[in-house]
């Protein structure tokens, strides 16, 4: 459930004009606009970490076959 407040702000003519022009830019209500453009601001910005690269590690190869139940069973086992 949304619930929507209706409220007033005061905005210079120029600064009007050019919601209004970036709304239809967009094909958006101004509300819309504004509302999008507040959002940004009062939620928290979701940041890209660079994180290092994740670690390679050799295998070592197979060290049994899985079609081969009692040799799988013994390397669990061991």
């Amino acid at each position: 459930m949304f619930i929507h407040m209706k409220t007033t702000l005061n905005i210079s003519d120029v600064t009007m004009l050019e919601v209004k022009r970036e709304a239809a830019r967009r094909r958006q209500t101004m509300s819309e606009l504004v509302e999008a453009a507040l959002r940004a601001i009062v939620e928290p910005e979701q940041r890209n970490v660079d994180l290092p690269p994740l670690p390679k590690f050799s295998g070592g190869g197979l060290r049994v076959n899985v079609a081969n139940r009692d040799a799988l069973y013994t390397v669990l086992e061991g």
